[in-house]
């Protein structure tokens, strides 16, 4: 049985959805154990056993994904496609509106932010790394889902603001988007952006409002127990999953 962290709201409102920890699987090495990343130098027979522990613990048949690139663009999942196939096609978040589909997406640092809508059941999945957040990917995602004021919003494990040391130029460029929050510290005369702040703002400015968003907690890169880091562990090391079925 895989490991989760889990929205309150979402779980209320019946949403089928989780955040991996690294916990749960059988993945060795550095990818030990819970590892959900294609390609990454783990063995495909450990991720594919992890897929379907993971499968098993939430209660869905199979699971869309996709060729992450650090975009803008998402792609909507349709019954009867071939879920492989859609793991070809580049984009950074997925939206399910037809009941029972599965949708995700892999993360060991960047923001993975799922929503939902009560009314419709339709559901996303946002993969938000800070190239993604200033390409404002969680408000298109919004816009997708037909707008902020009945969403829910969960934000889950990342890399977070004490760790996540940035160039000035890319702080400027985070700032830019932050819709006036404050969201740089300065440690040792270099910046550190939150990019959950970030995520915040844009989720308000975008309809959803604060009492309508759970962050689950979790910093990827100072908890070496529970998560994977991209930054902590040079590169090479597992992926985390983010998934919420349509319901």
């Amino acid at each position: 049985m895989v490991d989760l962290l889990q929205s309150p709201r979402l779980r209320a409102a019946g949403f089928v959805h989780g955040f991996t920890l690294r916990t749960g699987g059988i993945s060795a090495g550095p990818f030990a154990t819970a590892n959900f990343g294609r390609g990454v130098g783990d063995r495909t027979a450990a991720v594919e056993e992890n897929h379907r522990r993971l499968a098993a613990t939430l209660g869905y048949e199979c699971l869309f994904e996709v060729h992450q690139v650090h975009g803008r663009r998402l792609r909507v999942a349709r019954p009867h496609e071939d879920p492989a196939e859609v793991r070809q096609e580049e984009a950074d978040g997925l939206v399910a509106t037809h009941p029972g589909l599965a949708v995700g997406v892999r993360v060991a640092d960047c923001v993975p932010v799922l929503l939902a809508d009560p009314d419709t059941g339709a559901v996303a999945a946002v993969h938000a790394g800070w190239r993604g957040v200033e390409a404002r990917i969680v408000p298109a995602a919004v816009e997708r889902l037909g707008g902020g004021p009945r969403l829910l919003a969960a934000i889950g494990p990342h890399i977070r603001q004490a760790h996540f040391e940035v160039g000035r130029e890319v702080a400027e460029r985070l700032v830019a988007v932050a819709h006036g929050e404050d969201v740089v510290a300065c440690h040792g005369g270099k910046p550190h952006v939150s990019l959950a702040r970030i995520v915040r703002a844009q989720l308000r400015a975008a309809g959803v409002d604060d009492e309508r968003v759970d962050d689950v907690g979790g910093g990827t890169f100072a908890d070496p127990v529970r998560f994977f880091s991209y930054r902590r562990d040079g590169g090479r090391t597992g992926r985390h999953l983010a998934v919420v079925v349509s319901r």
